[in-house]
């Protein structure tokens, strides 16, 4: 039986101010998941990943964390914090010793833990994030991906069941978002579970198995990606777009296409050409060239476009009745 690592019960939260940022949440995330809270800026993702190791306390209800309710003393609460750890969105708020080595050791000493053992757990984690022979560097001498990736290894070396990041990709050339997720997968596949908050819904959709919509501090969608991003209603409240392959195959139905909304370019690609007759195919061509030529050669990219283009081409003359 799969144990559920992290749950929420009518969870509140409301600042010493009286704003009232979360309202009644209630998840549940199960050990080796891969989560994602989406949601526009100040719909609450930040407080509730506050939550998770016990930076905030609930003004109501309560959370648990591995089946236990969280509690706020500190031997309680360093323990929770060694289950899981918080890398935060900008990467500068979580770095601050003068040299990579200090600033990714700094939370193994903080359990007591022997040198040796320190020095184990700093090597290890910066090897899985590839910053191995940086160990000198300053942080702020870093790429802005080397300096997530930093902020990544500071919390392995806690050796963490639960990993929670806040905007992993944000301010990340393509490079680095791809280095950052390549972690995330590593990490899930040796069991940890991964739980993120992004605007990047594109990421969202390849790497989530279970999804949460959060807006103006309450949950108002959960699901798989398909059936979240389906859900049209629940994503324009939220004020949240689909991927632009939805998008597409969304209007494609909508002007008569007898199609599936996918997610993926691939899965959208395929659909389209499984869907493909001679009328759909003049439906299609009536739609790229007049509405979404360019937004299609933005996504796919030139050469995708074409070959795109190509197949669908062949596709009709396979369809002309013979003469």
């Amino acid at each position: 039986m799969v144990r559920t690592i992290i749950k929420t019960e009518n969870m509140s939260f409301t600042y010493p101010d009286g704003t009232s940022a979360l309202r009644d949440i209630n998840i549940e995330i199960k050990e080796g998941e891969r989560v994602a809270i989406i949601g526009s800026n100040g719909a609450g993702k930040s407080t509730l990943f506050a939550h998770f190791n016990g930076i905030n306390q609930p003004t109501s209800g309560l959370i648990k964390i591995d089946g236990e309710a969280a509690v706020y003393k500190k031997k309680e609460l360093l323990q929770i914090r060694q289950k899981v750890g918080i890398v935060f969105q900008n990467p500068d708020d979580q770095l601050f010793a003068p040299t990579v080595i200090e600033d990714v050791a700094f939370g193994p000493m903080n359990l007591g833990l022997s040198d040796d053992e320190v020095d184990e757990r700093v090597e290890e984690a910066l090897k899985m994030v590839g910053m191995s022979g940086l160990e000198k560097k300053a942080p702020h001498h870093l790429s802005g991906g080397q300096r997530k990736r930093v902020a990544i290894a500071g919390i392995l070396a806690m050796r963490p069941e639960i990993m929670v990041l806040d905007e992993p990709t944000t301010g990340l050339d393509p490079k680095g978002v791809e280095q950052v997720m390549e972690i995330l997968y590593m990490l899930n596949r040796e069991d940890m579970s991964i739980i993120i908050a992004s605007h990047d819904v594109e990421m969202v959709t390849q790497f989530a198995d279970k999804i949460f919509v959060l807006h103006d501090g309450e949950i108002i969608g959960q699901g798989t990606p398909e059936e979240i991003f389906n859900d049209y209603e629940t994503l324009k409240k939220a004020h949240l777009k689909s991927p632009k392959s939805a998008e597409l195959l969304y209007l494609l139905k909508k002007n008569g296409v007898q199609c599936k909304v996918k997610l993926t370019v691939e899965d959208a690609f395929h659909e389209i050409l499984h869907a493909i007759g001679e009328k759909s195919f003049h439906n299609l061509l009536h739609l790229i060239k007049n509405q979404l030529h360019h937004r299609l050669l933005h996504e796919l990219g030139e050469e995708n476009y074409h070959k795109m283009l190509h197949i669908l081409e062949e596709e009709q003359e396979n369809n002309k009745p013979p003469n």
